[in-house]
């Protein structure tokens, strides 16, 4: 796919440095955990389609959340049952603010710093990868975001344990049809997740895709 999408400040780590350290003031002061990245609805049914997979060990299999930011994804699952539950992100202010709401919570969460347009070796392999917002804010990388697009792509191929393991993403830049052509070298579609609808024009879209791949 060539076609890129704008850079923004979405896309630099500067922005969610700055963003993790206000949030991190507010749950001190008022127990705020923050934004749910594109709100709780979109999270949950990526949870509810989870529980619903028969073939997943709630107690034995891996999950890693990429970018998880404050980390209430895994809290979600947590909560659900699952126990072997791993967060990171390329930002310390969000690691930091996603350890103290694991802890309040008393959730034993793994999380740890890592930028996934680099070259991971010591994260290990794992049965689902979730990424919410994560492949769109690399993809909004002022310098580079097609080169950086693919890094992610090759390290989130290096993390999945087997060609039975999921890779589930949400986005709200690209249409289901164009993560499918992106990702066609590495991953193919293995299920959708349905989302909201609207209709314009006398054409019917999404205003976020929630799709679940496997590795080739």
């Amino acid at each position: 796919m060539d076609a890129e999408l704008e850079g923004s400040e979405l896309g630099t780590k500067d922005y969610w440095e700055s963003s993790y350290t206000r949030e991190i003031g507010n749950y001190k002061s008022h127990g705020d955990v923050g934004e749910i990245w594109f709100d709780e609805d979109s999270q949950q049914r990526v949870v509810v389609w989870l529980l619903k997979q028969e073939q997943i060990d709630k107690q034995t299999a891996r999950v890693l959340d990429l970018g998880c930011g404050n980390g209430m994804f895994l809290v979600a699952l947590a909560n659900e049952g699952y126990a072997q539950l791993t967060g990171v992100d390329y930002s310390p202010k969000a690691i930091e603010l996603a350890r103290s709401i694991a802890q309040d919570h008393d959730l034993n969460i793994s999380y740890s710093v890592a930028d996934l347009t680099l070259p991971q070796t010591d994260l290990g392999k794992y049965n689902v990868v979730h990424d919410k917002g994560t492949y769109d804010a690399v993809s909004l990388c002022p310098d580079n975001s097609k080169e950086k697009r693919s890094l992610y792509l090759a390290t989130v191929e290096n993390l999945l344990h087997d060609s039975d393991s999921l890779f589930i993403i949400t986005s709200c830049n690209w249409t289901e049809d164009e993560l499918v052509l992106s990702f066609a070298e590495k991953f193919i579609k293995y299920h959708t997740i349905p989302t909201p609808t609207f209709k314009f024009g006398g054409k019917v879209g999404s205003v976020v895709t929630s799709a679940v791949f496997k590795k080739r």
